[in-house]
């Protein structure tokens, strides 16, 4: 197969990666994947997957303490720590050996190794080498793909690039595997800790805050910014501190960690909050400040290619500036999430295939965070739109005023919408309260048809559910709520 000559390689099997050659091989397209660890990539195995397993184990958990509040008895509540990963663990395997069946059906060679661009597609085809990967490949149970290469030397006239990210490290909080850990370390742990220090408070930090805290860790969150979660709404990002601390959670903003010291029991960290430094103590940290692209190792920069902020830098539908070399996913940059990854293989794939292609609109690209409660997010924020100069509209419903809400006992919850008051058109969408992961995309379709406030609510919402709560927010906007 050295010889062989594909259409396309794709670099990487995360969602992004693989998505991208099952669809063009669907488009008729000759494709090979290389991958030197596992299909998947680290969503499916160490990341989106397996966390939403564990933190559904955290939310039976919560509930299951919560029998009382349903006319229930549950006495003598436990869990097996063990179990608990076992069944995480069990799940991304699942995936991992469904993706190779998915592979195999659609005729996708799976090269395995690590892979290098030692040529650009031009007048010839471009060429891709692979090499022995450092550690063992990770297959699936019942190996599936249609054809398992190895390394060697390969050609294609495109090439995409889907490596993906990894835990950004800091200075001081090189993780060990042992006191300080990464997300790795986090969802298969040898054993719960019974405190922990959180660095970071962005989607991974709050969501293995809200698992550790529900099994009954004592948790503290520090966050080196005045606003947890970042990236979202400042009010719901608010809403979302307060039910955090009553949880149980602890956190300090405005802080960051000086320094760490190791003891035989677990660590020590200097934290610094404004003017004040406080020392906290606790058998494990969980360094989660975020990832950086994989990058190295690929050959970019004898070809040229072109890097930004640590992130190959694309143009539309993922092109690089080396014609014939294209980047997806987290390696071309944030948002680093996996429905953003598998849309841009889609869009860069059909464009090679000369079909018809969609750029992707970053403004509509829906972010979900599964902590308890949860939170989504689309488009502008309030701070946003304002700081954009635009006249806008805000509506605003709480989950105590919805009768599903009250029946399923989860009242605490915040939907927010904000429309262009010009055009009365949706340009965000933010939430915090039961299933709102599962809500958000009611109003990503809305963003994407160009809805208004007056098509929101015009709409007819079924009752009783949770989703009229997205119906009486958008006629809030316009003061016409009825249930508040």
């Amino acid at each position: 197969m050295d010889n062989a000559v594909y259409d396309v390689i794709v670099i990487g099997a995360g969602p992004g990666g693989y998505v991208t050659a099952i669809r063009g091989a669907q488009l008729g397209l000759k494709c090979a994947i290389v991958e030197r660890e596992h299909l998947g990539g680290i969503c499916l195995n160490w990341g989106c997957i397996p966390t939403k397993a564990l933190l559904r184990t955290a939310e039976v958990f919560h509930l299951a303490s919560r029998a009382k509040d349903f006319g229930l008895k549950a006495d003598g509540l436990s869990y097996d720590p063990a179990a608990v990963i076992q069944r995480s663990r069990s799940i991304s395997a699942q995936l991992n050996t469904g993706v190779g069946f998915l592979l195999k059906k659609n005729k996708v060679d799976v090269i395995w190794g690590e892979a290098s661009v030692t040529r650009a597609p031009s007048a010839v085809a471009g060429e891709v080498t692979v090499h022995p990967t450092a550690k063992p490949a990770v297959q699936p149970q019942h190996p599936a793909p249609k054809a398992v290469l190895g390394p060697g030397t390969y050609q294609a006239r495109h090439i995409i690039v889907a490596t993906g990210a990894r835990p950004r490290v800091l200075p001081g909080l090189e993780p060990d595997g042992d006191r300080i850990w990464t997300y790795f370390e986090a969802l298969n742990p040898p054993s719960i800790p019974k405190s922990m220090i959180v660095v970071g408070s962005g989607a991974i930090g709050i969501e293995f805050a809200s698992f550790y805290r529900t099994l009954g860790v004592d948790v503290t969150v520090v966050e080196v910014l005045p606003q947890i979660l970042p990236a979202e709404d400042a009010e719901i990002a608010a809403f979302a501190r307060k039910q955090f601390e009553k949880s149980g959670i602890k956190i300090l903003t405005d802080a960051r960690v000086a320094s760490v010291a190791k003891d035989p029991d677990g660590i020590r960290a200097t934290v610094i909050n404004k003017d004040a430094t406080q020392e906290l103590s606790a058998e494990r940290l969980l360094s989660a400040v975020g990832v950086v692209g994989n990058t190295e190792n690929l050959g970019l920069e004898a070809l040229g290619i072109e890097l930004r902020n640590g992130t190959i830098a694309t143009q539309a539908l993922g092109r690089t500036n080396v014609p014939g070399i294209y980047a997806i996913g987290d390696v071309a940059g944030p948002p680093m999430l996996a429905h953003k990854a598998e849309h841009e293989g889609v869009a860069c794939i059909e464009a090679i295939a000369g079909r018809p292609a969609h750029a992707i609109a970053k403004d509509r690209i829906p972010g979900c965070t599964y902590c308890h409660p949860q939170i989504a997010s689309v488009g502008l924020t309030e701070a946003r739109a304002r700081e954009a100069g635009i006249e806008i509209l805000v509506g605003r419903f709480p989950f105590r005023g919805n009768g599903k809400a009250i029946a399923l006992g989860e009242t605490e919850g915040l939907v927010k919408t904000i429309f262009d008051a010009g055009n009365g058109r949706l340009i965000g969408a933010h939430m915090c309260g039961a299933e709102v992961t599962e809500l958000i995309q009611g109003f990503v379709i809305a963003m994407q048809c160009g809805a208004t406030q007056r098509d929101l609510g015009w709409t007819i919402f079924p009752h009783p559910t949770l989703s009229e709560m997205m119906h009486e927010s958008a006629l809030s906007a316009a003061g016409q709520a009825i249930h508040i």
